[in-house]
């Protein structure tokens, strides 16, 4: 694997009670890799990213720890200014909801050239002609036309491609996808994540793609972290981590999917409820829902560490499938 573009080390984000929402969160992402966010919901991966783009979501949230380096840069100590220029050019983002996004009162192509402006200094014309590029670059039909309309007269699927145009707009070298594909009927879902594919391979993106689908994840990511309650309990190779699951709560994910050749009886699922913030576990977060669980589960929280024939798989827990080392890995 190439050097990482981003090496994200002990990342906490605590709400005004002083709960980590995002506890002591570290791994790494390389040139042209994609790498899979995965959990259910509330489990912490918006919140990690959006610690990542200095965004954070609503009143009372704030970074307690943590580094995030692009290159030679820690993005974690830039002033406001410094990010600003950071935020975009470097580092892009998807949302996942695009209308709640995309300005309704400015045209598609006059968001894009509003970024090339910013960060490029280009001029009118030169900013016309980039949109209507990256609108075809995205796979929007009549992109000399499209420029103009505004985001309510984009379907859906349009719309999320419009804001991928938009997070591509200042050339970032990493794209953080959130849920790409919520909302969008299955054959559009397809197309979304081809084009995401696709940008990756012919400009060599670094993509963290948020989901709690491992089906979307077995399709397009290289590597999987896997969040419970706002920790990382699993990160490796999508082929290891699926084939040969280290944690309970992954291999409860994975349980839950639908078979493909349809399956006998119902679906398996994970017992219990995802705690909300003020009712984590103490020790490892998820000992209340797992079968596995033992007397050092609720007392102190598992490392991070290796699988012992495998020394970029990894697992925070104390009774796993598969013997671990005492080294942390490389995440």
């Amino acid at each position: 694997m190439s050097a990482p573009v981003l090496r994200v080390s002990h990342l906490t984000v605590n709400n005004r009670q002083g709960i980590a929402l995002v506890d002591d969160v570290s791994f790494s992402l390389a040139a042209g890799e994609m790498l899979g966010l995965v959990g259910e919901s509330g489990s912490g991966k918006t919140v990690t990213c959006r610690a990542l783009m200095r965004l954070l979501p609503g009143e009372g949230l704030t970074l307690a720890g943590g580094e995030a380096w692009l290159g030679e840069t820690n993005i974690m100590t830039l002033d406001p200014r410094q990010m600003t220029r950071v935020r975009g050019h470097r580092l892009g983002m998807i949302f996942q909801n695009p209308a709640s996004h995309l300005n309704p009162v400015m045209t598609v192509g006059g968001q894009i050239a509003e970024s090339r402006r910013a960060h490029f200094g280009d001029g009118r014309r030169e900013a016309r002609a980039a949109a209507v590029h990256l609108l075809r670059q995205v796979g929007i039909p009549d992109p000399e036309r499209r420029v103009d309309h505004y985001p309510h007269e984009f379907s859906g699927g349009m719309r999320q491609r419009a804001m991928i145009a938009v997070a591509l707009a200042c050339e970032p070298r990493i794209l953080i996808a959130d849920e790409p594909t919520t909302a969008l009927d299955v054959t559009v879902q397809v197309q979304i994540l081809r084009l995401l594919m696709d940008l990756r391979d012919r400009l060599g993106l670094a993509i963290v793609m948020i989901t709690h689908d491992l089906g979307v994840v077995a399709q397009t990511c290289d590597r999987i972290a896997v969040m419970y309650a706002g920790r990382l309990c699993e990160v490796g190779d999508k082929r290891q981590v699926l084939a040969r699951p280290l944690h309970p709560y992954t291999q409860g994910l994975i349980d839950c999917q639908p078979a493909g050749d349809g399956g006998n009886g119902p679906l398996k699922t994970i017992a219990g409820q995802p705690p909300s913030a003020d009712g984590f576990a103490p020790g490892c977060r998820f000992h209340p829902r797992c079968a596995r669980a033992g007397q050092a589960c609720p007392e102190r929280q598992p490392a991070l560490l290796t699988a012992q024939d495998d020394n970029a798989h990894g697992a925070a827990c104390f009774y796993p499938f598969h013997a671990l080392s005492h080294r942390e890995g490389p995440w």
